[in-house]
């Protein structure tokens, strides 16, 4: 019983994983929030059946559980819990990111979760054809000295989180996010942005994570690795936020503060990806 509750468990980690891969820029664009604003109900429900088709058909082929020969009744299944994955992580972090707050109508937090919902269950659907696990172990394993060794995990989430961050930093949304969160809702940013980070590299699945607990380097354990992996992330965040001039060295650092954290978030989720392919 423990073991399938474990393995269920590990399951829905690999889903929402593989959701915040793929869905975390669109978490990101203020367009896709008006368009949930203001959708009607019918537009709803035909998204809702649209969704469900093109999750349906995903679980067919590919899922978030690793088994093979999938039954029709499972990918049923396996539709319904992916959607609800989407729903529930994409509420999450439009509450984090206070797009979603007690203040906002009821229909107006439906499309917002609606919309941004659809992508990231999408992702769900996708997990195991993000980053396959088979020939994992055959790739780090060259890796000569501890030093070599943190310089490609150091870089990986560098070219990871840019990557990620790029599409975000130039446009308005992070300047957006940034005026209507305050300092609780920051520290809860943060803490969801290792957990994420976390499960994505150590508890996903993705790309042999047994071999990835393995490998040398100074920062190797998960815990430490996690940390050192959101830090390089924020570095990226600040510079290309700086780069794309939405930051001035004359500005507030709790401006600076702010900005970075909430563009810490997508890229981290880059840079967890980015350590992965390595």
């Amino acid at each position: 019983m423990n073991s399938a509750w474990q393995s269920e468990l590990n399951d829905l980690v690999r889903g929402s994983c593989g959701g915040f891969l793929f869905g975390i820029p669109l978490l990101y664009t203020m367009e896709v929030w008006w368009i949930g604003s203001f959708i009607e109900p019918p537009m709803m429900l035909a998204a809702i059946v649209t969704a469900f088709v093109a999750v349906f058909l995903l679980s067919r082929t590919a899922g978030f559980r690793h088994t093979q020969n999938i039954r029709m009744v499972d990918a049923l299944k396996d539709t319904i819990e992916a959607l609800a994955i989407g729903f529930v992580c994409t509420t999450i972090i439009l509450v984090l990111l206070r797009e979603v707050t007690p203040e906002v109508s009821l229909d107006e937090a439906l499309g917002k979760v609606l919309f941004e919902g659809i992508p990231f269950s999408l992702g769900v659907a996708l997990a195991n054809l993000f980053l396959s696990s088979k020939d994992a172990a055959n790739q780090n394993g060259q890796q000569d000295g501890v030093i070599n060794a943190t310089i490609a995990d150091i870089g990986a989430t560098a070219i990871g989180a840019s990557i990620i961050s790029a599409s975000i930093a130039p446009t308005d949304e992070v300047a957006m996010l940034a005026a209507g969160i305050s300092a609780p809702w920051l520290l809860a940013l943060m803490a969801a942005s290792l957990l994420i980070s976390y499960g994505i590299v150590f508890q996903s699945g993705f790309a042999n994570q047994d071999h990835r607990r393995q490998q040398r380097g100074l920062f190797q354990r998960p815990l430490s690795e996690t940390v050192m992996s959101y830090l390089v992330s924020l570095l990226i965040s600040a510079f290309l936020l700086w780069f794309f001039q939405q930051l001035q060295f004359d500005d507030p650092l709790s401006m600076w503060l702010r900005y970075t954290l909430i563009l810490g978030l997508p890229a981290t989720v880059g840079g967890a990806a980015g350590r992965l392919a390595v």
